[in-house]
Parts: C-alpha cells; sequence; structure tokens
C-alpha cells in the first residue's frame, strides 16, 4: 500500500511483493516488505520508485521561521480536515467531498500531499466503513447516514509539509461506530501527552495497543505514525501501534512528527486492493483513525493541527 503511510508494508502492493521475492513470515505478522527503513539503502532488491520517496532526513526546528512555515502549512491541513468533516452529508460521493477539500487547499495555495509525492487520484484520501487507509475518491461510492467515514488530509506549503486525519460516523450512529471513534481518539490524546524528547518511540506503540486492548479492540501493525516537514515522509519513517522490540530509536526534541492511531475490531494488519492504493483490513472488521502533526519538546508537545477539532 504504500502509498501514502511509508512503512514499508504500506509500500507493498502485490505487484511490488512479486518484485521483492513474495510475501514471507517475519516475526509472525510481518513480511518481507516491513524490513526498517534504516535498512532499505542496503536491500538491492527494492523498486527504484520506492527508495526514490525514501526521505532519510529529519525536520528539526531550529528557527522560528521554521516554526512559522510549520504553523501555516498546519492551519490548513486542520482547517480543511475540519470544514470537509463538516460538509460530508449522505447522499454526496466521496468525490464531491474531496473536490471540496481540493478547492480549500488550492485556495490556501497549498498542493495535495499525496498527489504531489504519490500522484495519489485523489486530491484527500476518503476511507468508508470497511476501507482502512488510502480510499481513493469516487463518484460511485455514495455516503450514507450511520457510515463510517476516514478523511486524511496532508498538504505542502511554501516547502512546508504537514498531515492529519480522523474517523467520524456521518449522521446518526446506526451502525455502533462511536465507541470505536471515541476510543482512537482517547487513545490519539494519551500517545501525545505523552510523547516528549528522549521517550523511546516503541514504548508509545506498547501505550497504543494496551489501551486498545484494555477497550476491546486491536491495532493495525503495518501502518504508523512518521516524521514529516520538509517532506511528507521523513524519519522516524517507523512510528507503530504497538511496542515493537526492535525500535531502538526515541524521540528527539524539535523534531516534527505525525502521530496517528489505528484501532480495529478485529483486523492486525492490511492489505491492498486492486486498485493499488485503498487499504483493508486482514480479518475484517472496522478500522478508526487519528492523527496530528507535532512538534516534540522537553515537555508536551505543540499540536499543530489541533484546530481540526477532532478531540471535540
Amino acid at each position: 500500500m504504500q502509498n501514502l503511510k511509508m512503512t514499508l508494508p504500506a509500500l507493498c502492493p502485490s505487484k511490488i511483493r512479486d518484485k521483492i521475492g513474495g510475501i514471507k513470515t517475519l516475526e509472525k505478522e510481518r513480511s518481507v516488505c516491513q524490513i526498517r527503513f534504516l535498512n532499505l539503502g542496503t536491500q538491492t532488491n527494492v523498486p527504484a520508485n520506492i527508495k526514490e520517496h525514501l526521505n532519510k532526513t529529519t525536520m528539526s526546528i531550529t528557527r522560528e521561521a521554521e516554526l512559522i512555515g510549520m504553523q501555516k502549512v498546519s492551519e490548513v491541513v486542520a482547517t480543511t480536515l475540519k470544514e470537509m468533516r463538516n460538509y460530508a452529508k449522505p447522499g454526496m460521493t466521496t468525490k464531491q467531498l474531496d473536490d471540496f477539500g481540493a478547492t480549500m487547499l488550492s485556495e490556501s495555495g497549498a498542493k495535495s500531499a499525496p498527489q504531489l509525492t504519490y500522484n495519489f487520484p485523489g486530491a484527500t484520501c476518503i476511507s468508508v466503513n470497511n476501507q482502512v487507509a488510502h480510499g481513493i475518491p469516487s463518484k460511485r461510492v455514495i455516503l450514507q447516514e450511520g457510515d463510517l467515514i476516514n478523511i486524511d488530509v496532508s498538504a505542502e506549503l511554501q516547502g512546508f509539509w504537514s498531515d492529519n486525519g480522523g474517523s467520524f460516523v456521518l449522521g446518526q450512529d446506526t451502525n455502533q461506530h462511536q465507541k470505536l471513534v471515541d476510543t482512537s481518539r482517547r487513545i490519539l490524546k494519551k500517545a501525545i501527552d505523552n510523547i516528549k524528547g528522549g521517550v523511546r518511540i516503541a514504548e508509545i506503540g506498547r501505550l497504543i495497543e494496551t489501551e486498545a486492548k484494555r477497550s476491546g479492540y486491536k491495532v493495525i501493525k503495518n501502518l504508523t505514525g512518521h516524521g514529516i516537514g520538509r517532506s511528507l515522509h521523513e524519519e522516524p519513517h517507523y512510528i507503530a501501534n504497538y511496542f515493537d522490540r526492535l525500535n531502538m530509536g526515541r524521540f528527539k526534541k524539535n523534531t516534527v512528527v505525525a502521530i496517528e492511531t489505528f484501532i480495529s475490531t478485529r483486523s492486525t494488519i492490511t492489505n491492498t486492493e486492486p486498485d493499488g492504493w485503498t487499504s483493508i483490513g486482514n480479518r475484517g472488521g472496522f478500522v478508526a483513525q487519528h492523527e496530528h502533526t507535532i512538534v516534540v519538546t522537553d515537555g508536551q508537545p505543540i499540536i499543530l493541527t489541533e484546530m481540526n477539532g477532532i478531540w471535540n
């Protein structure tokens, strides 16, 4: 699914996996596609079209102008996400909803990050019901009362990049998705509240999975948060929703990261649909995702996309 979240499993639609040599077991649920980004430079069999998008830099705020740049682009993506959520109505197609978001980005002078980076067939990603992530906006997908909808908005503005997303129930909760949505929002807040310079990345993953299990849910293991700032996906590339004992990385003060939850009713891994983009859970069920772009500090993080209202 590469496509957007830039964990390598996410970079592996079937046509890519075939080039790498197929799926193998690695720590039970990992595929060969989930090799650490740190090791990709030595993987000669990774396709060039994947390698070219692996940015090994890290955005670190060192000047006021950089913080202002990140605040501006974050305001754009946060406002766009909020207004798209408010604009969504039963009977509307996901293409109409995406067109609305695309207009907002354009009027703000911003460019769609997935289009700019991957030539994604939409300005935003809109996933409905059993779609986990990276849903392609379509004239054929008509929103209905009670749908579980996820909108992910990321963009570039004047050389700065930001990312945010959120799941919500459209109208009345006729399909009983609200508890899942509320759990994802609550866990994201707790995770972000525990992030500061020096904290081990894997410990935040442990927190997310532990909180999910306490609420009767699972987590998706091959979609993760990531660094961001001067490109869509930067180091650290692998901010997972579970404790990964092999990930020894730590959050660093003044760096910019996109933190996201993937809380699931049944699945733990996503697979990519034949369209090459849309992610579906391996065991069915539903997934709620929420995401903020933050600046790591030595205390409470600066939540750059807070105005998206996903915690309201």
